[in-house]
């Protein structure tokens, strides 16, 4: 599971539950609006101090970012394939 989708996942949750914009929680937030975005995207490695910022924006226990739940199927993310092997000759 990549914990950052997941998150993100559950941002994009609760913001679109408490009827905000990506811009109004940014305000909240303290940060620009395409962190926000990244941030819903799985883009950012947000740290504990962020996750703080964004669960007081939210209005949420910090725990409820870190979720696991049914609106997330996508939480995983599939393996990285590797590029073919070259041959030297």
């Amino acid at each position: 599971m990549d914990v950052r989708r997941l998150v993100g996942e559950n941002v994009r949750q609760i913001r679109l539950s408490a009827g905000l914009s990506q811009e109004e929680l940014a305000e909240r937030m303290g940060v620009d609006r395409a962190y926000v975005s990244g941030l819903e995207l799985g883009q950012r490695n947000p740290t504990i101090v962020t996750l703080w910022h964004t669960a007081e924006a939210l209005k949420v226990p910090i725990a409820k970012l870190l979720e696991a739940t049914d609106h997330s199927p996508n939480s995983t993310v599939p393996k990285r394939k590797r590029a073919p092997r070259r041959v030297s000759t």
